[in-house]
């Protein structure tokens, strides 16, 4: 039986101040530089759950709602959602803040999934993923047909093997 961990324990917390170097000619955050900023504490998240070294193997639903200004103060929340044999998804959110104004707002979110690897890079397993809150339940719940879906998109699964996604459209 495999080693359990609540998913709360992979919980990140991130903060960092958007600099000019940060951003594009409109003083924007780019879009590269944030995807750095959740690509760390996504693997900072994984890590805590796994308690090994992790690489990023997929990225995908990244949502880009609202510009993150300079001066802008950029919070990252990340926590894993589920695991499965050696790979885990993790859920971001991110969210600016104006403090001058006070005004804060998401605008960010997006899965990645890491696999965890022992010293010579080989997968190793990690420990079941535990969702405790309501919200973690529904991450956890909609996380294997994320992960078809990742699969099936990278020709790694056929679509007829993928019975989550097939229930979810009633596909027979």
């Amino acid at each position: 039986m495999r080693k359990q961990k609540p998913v709360a324990d992979s919980f990140v917390i991130m903060t960092e101040l958007v600099l000019p170097n940060d951003t594009n000619t409109l003083n924007n955050l780019m879009g590269g530089r944030m995807m750095h900023l959740m690509d760390i504490a996504a693997a900072i998240s994984a890590q805590k759950h796994s308690n090994r070294i992790v690489v990023t193997a997929s990225v995908d639903n990244v949502s880009f709602r609202d510009s993150i200004r300079l001066g802008n103060v950029v919070t990252l929340q990340a926590q894993v959602t589920r695991a499965f044999s050696s790979s885990m998804e993790v859920h971001i959110d991110v969210w600016a803040e104006d403090i001058p104004s006070g005004t804060k707002m998401k605008t960010n979110e997006a899965f990645f999934t890491f696999v965890a690897v022992d010293q010579t890079g080989r997968p190793i397993d990690v420990p079941e993923a535990v969702p405790e809150t309501e919200e973690e339940i529904r991450l956890y719940d909609g996380a294997l047909r994320r992960r078809q879906l990742r699969l099936v998109l990278a020709g790694r699964m056929q679509p007829g093997e993928a019975k989550e996604l097939k229930a979810l459209f009633a596909i027979e």
